[in-house]
């Protein structure tokens, strides 16, 4: 369900703003998208497995957080980002 350390690190420099930047809102919400891809993949064949929905909410919401600081601070950045990983708002 989660992500390997070898693609973690992979999403980090897709998507660092600069030279060992592992905290920007970009690179959060890159990790957060690639959890929530592993975790919907999961609910395909577990349908009631109700203690790891939650945890697939509570990502969601935190993306969508960060998702909205960055269009409030940039949003040539905001849309940069959500084409780069496909998501739709």
């Amino acid at each position: 369900m989660s992500i390997t350390a070898e693609r973690k690190s992979e999403l980090i420099g897709e998507f660092a703003t600069n030279k060992g930047d592992t905290g920007s809102p970009e690179v959060q919400v890159s990790i957060l998208t690639e959890r929530i891809k592993n975790l919907t993949e999961h609910f395909k064949t577990h349908a009631k497995d109700n203690h790891s929905r939650r945890g697939l909410l509570k990502m969601v919401s935190q993306r969508r957080r960060l998702l909205d600081y960055v269009k409030a601070r940039d949003v040539a950045r905001y849309q940069d980002l959500i084409k780069r990983l496909g998501i739709r708002r």
